[in-house]
């Protein structure tokens, strides 16, 4: 099985280009406010304003960059949701929409897939220039696409108060609730925002099709992250929801045991030339994307079949003298595995392709004892068979 390669179609390059036409910014004043732009979204995420989509260069820079790359994460996540039978009428809700990247990326995923029936699309976001940017975008798409059964809808609506709620309430139930990159940005100046955002968390699913998916994305950032896997948490203690992915199970995250640890995704892609020119003048290489994750669903489905000896790669596979090792993770917690260069074998070659994010089985995991202890390292000997249940 062979890794899948994320791009981005050049009918969405064409539909941000379309919308950027007149309003073009010097390339190197375009990989300046890209490169302000990443460094708050990272280093400096305290000094994020929550009107940063109000200023005109950086919304060009945003539409320009961040729209391609982080659009990519949520195609990723769309191709790992469950294939249910196709239906005549998708019904998905875009919170925290910004300039309608969830949106975008479920268009053009939805005509990509060559699917009949009709699209309708409710994006709710706190920005009516946001909002407008999203609406240009939809439009310009589908007259290029030629595209006639697919219904875009905004509601202007602070995500911290209810009014958003009674807003869209009427639209569901909803096949797919998309937020990307919007939860954590929700009552940051709050108490506990952890309780905040599940009970936020907890009205969205309300609006949840019983066999619907709700896809959280966030920067793969360990705050941000670890923020993730606390909602997760309290969502699953509540009963919420359940976990199709990432996660092969519903205990309490591994993560959260060592406060130096988190969960993340690195997808494999290929940038646009547009986004090389802008990473080549900013200095960032950008082959891969990194985001965390979480697709939740009612109906208890998961991406395999839980099973004791399959786990998920939750690092990358790292090359020591004379060995490889890497972290896994399944019902059993958050293990480190390697095996000896020496005892590789046809049996356990498929330990050679491990790679973050992948789900792996293995027949036997060996670990040692010494002094009365058990070692912490689990080993797999030459003839332990290794396989590949599920690659990214």
């Amino acid at each position: 099985m062979q890794r899948h390669n994320a791009t981005v179609s050049p009918l969405v390059l064409d539909a941000i280009r379309q919308l950027l036409d007149k309003k073009g910014l010097p390339q190197s004043r375009l990989a300046q406010v890209v490169s302000d732009l990443s460094r708050l979204f990272t280093k400096q995420r305290i000094e994020l304003s929550r009107s940063y989509l109000e200023d005109p260069a950086t919304v060009m820079a945003y539409l320009s960059y961040f729209v391609p790359v982080n659009l990519s994460k949520i195609q990723v996540l769309l191709d790992e949701m469950p294939t249910d039978p196709l239906q005549e009428r998708i019904s998905v809700l875009d919170l925290g929409s910004g300039p309608g990247t969830g949106s975008l990326a479920v268009l053009d995923w939805w005509h990509q897939q060559k699917h009949t029936g009709a699209l309708n699309v409710v994006a709710v976001d706190s920005s009516p220039a946001a909002l407008g940017q999203a609406s240009q975008l939809w439009t310009g798409y589908c007259h290029m696409a030629d595209i006639t059964t697919a219904r875009f809808q905004r509601h202007e609506g602070d995500l911290e108060q209810a009014a958003w709620l009674t807003q869209v309430r009427p639209h569901a139930p909803f096949d797919l609730i998309i937020l990307a990159n919007s939860l954590n940005e929700l009552y940051v100046g709050v108490k506990d925002p952890i309780a905040a955002r599940t009970n936020f968390m907890a009205e969205a699913l309300s609006l949840l099709a019983p066999s619907g998916t709700m896809m959280i994305l966030e920067p793969a950032l360990r705050e941000t992250s670890r923020a993730l896997h606390h909602v997760r948490d309290r969502l699953l203690q509540e009963k919420r929801c359940t976990v199709f992915s990432p996660c092969l199970h519903e205990n309490r995250c591994p993560a959260l045991v060592s406060l130096y640890d988190w969960c993340h995704e690195e997808r494999a892609w290929e940038p646009p030339p547009s986004i090389q020119e802008i990473d080549k003048e900013v200095g960032f290489i950008k082959d891969a994307l990194k985001f965390s994750y979480l697709l939740l669903r009612k109906d208890g489905k998961t991406i395999v079949e839980r099973r004791p000896d399959v786990y998920r790669v939750v690092s990358e596979l790292r090359e020591l003298k004379g060995e490889k090792r890497a972290w896994l993770c399944n019902e059993q917690g958050r293990h480190e595995v390697g095996r000896q260069d020496r005892l590789a074998s046809p049996q356990n070659e498929a330990f050679d392709a491990w790679h973050r994010g992948a789900i792996v089985q293995i027949e036997r995991i060996v670990r040692k004892e010494k002094g009365g202890k058990v070692s912490a390292l689990g080993r797999i000997e030459q003839d332990a068979e290794v396989k590949i249940v599920k690659p990214v």
